[in-house]
């Protein structure tokens, strides 16, 4: 499904050269879920963001089903995301003008999918939210919002799903249940997952645990 190749990421400040990632090579298998585990600084975002094209690696490929993501203009990046790509953030990066609908309707307007309200209404009546189409993030939970990102994730059907710390802002008890029904969702729509967390519990729920430490990939299990 997806290809990670001798991937690294050097950055510069004032006192040099900083190795954020250092010759990263693993592949996900399609419907597989994959949690990175590893302590902060350790380049887990980084990578995730490398990944989904958000960020782009100062070495090594990325390839989803073949294709080098990195050989696509920014633009078509952009648009690869819209239609294959579902992502979920720890703070949950809703828009706060908009509804709990319009929120999960965006990515489908964007794509210029019919129906789209119908579509978003069913999905958040799948995460539990039929009550709460009509509130503003500011008015729902933390689970309320992280419910309203998986739905916005699912929405477009993605090919994979990426998720950084989904759990991370959320008190154990909401993080398990919000857990709970990504695993769900994903085995429901046969998605390919793979999360970043430091939550060895939670890791130990995906089929597969990537580990690093200080940029470098030190066990795959």
């Amino acid at each position: 499904m997806i290809s990670v190749s001798h991937v690294s990421k050097i950055v510069s400040d004032a006192s040099g050269q900083l190795s954020i990632l250092r010759d990263i090579d693993f592949s996900v298998n399609e419907g597989e879920t994959v949690a990175i585990l590893g302590a902060s600084g350790s380049g887990k975002s980084t990578l995730l963001s490398i990944m989904a094209g958000l960020d782009v690696p100062s070495m090594g490929r990325v390839e989803l089903a073949g294709m080098n993501i990195f050989d696509m203009s920014e633009d078509q990046r952009a648009a690869w995301r819209g239609q294959q790509l579902g992502f979920v953030f720890q703070n949950f990066q809703l828009m706060g003008h908009l509804t709990a609908l319009e929120n999960v309707m965006l990515p489908l307007e964007l794509a210029g999918t019919k129906a789209a309200a119908q579509i978003a209404k069913d999905i958040l009546g799948q995460v539990g939210l039929a009550e709460r189409l009509r509130h503003f993030p500011k008015v729902l939970s933390g689970g309320e919002q992280q419910r309203v990102a998986l739905a916005r994730a699912f929405v477009v059907q993605p090919k994979l799903l990426l998720a950084d710390e989904p759990t991370g802002s959320l008190d154990a008890q909401t993080g398990e249940s919000i857990m709970n029904l990504m695993l769900t969702m994903n085995r429901a729509r046969g998605t390919t997952l793979i999360l970043v967390t430091h939550d060895q519990k939670l890791a130990q729920r995906c089929d597969r645990t990537l580990t690093l430490e200080a940029g470098r990939l030190i066990s795959q299990r």
